[in-house]
């Protein structure tokens, strides 16, 4: 089953290549969408794929690359659309 996923997440995570690692993270998983920063120093992104790896790509940004420190993620679920056929890194 395919799903669609947009996720918020607070912390050190800005400045710590939380973007670069989530982008390989998606592409490893087969995941599209994207991920950007947020002017209040939040990581947001939107994923697009098979369950099991949108799930995998959820739970790695629950935690991020070594240097970050994830204080909350927020996840919500939406309608799968398919629009995306990459994942791209943003602002």
């Amino acid at each position: 089953m395919k799903i669609r996923t947009l996720i918020t997440v607070r912390g050190k995570v800005q400045g710590v290549s939380f973007r670069y690692f989530t982008g390989h993270q998606a592409q490893a998983l087969g995941v599209t969408g994207w991920v950007r920063n947020l002017p209040d120093g939040r990581v947001e992104g939107c994923f697009e794929g098979d369950e099991a790896a949108v799930t995998s790509l959820v739970n790695w940004c629950g935690h991020g690359p070594p240097e970050a420190r994830v204080e909350q993620l927020s996840v919500s679920h939406r309608e799968y659309l398919g629009e995306f056929r990459g994942f791209l890194i943003t602002g």
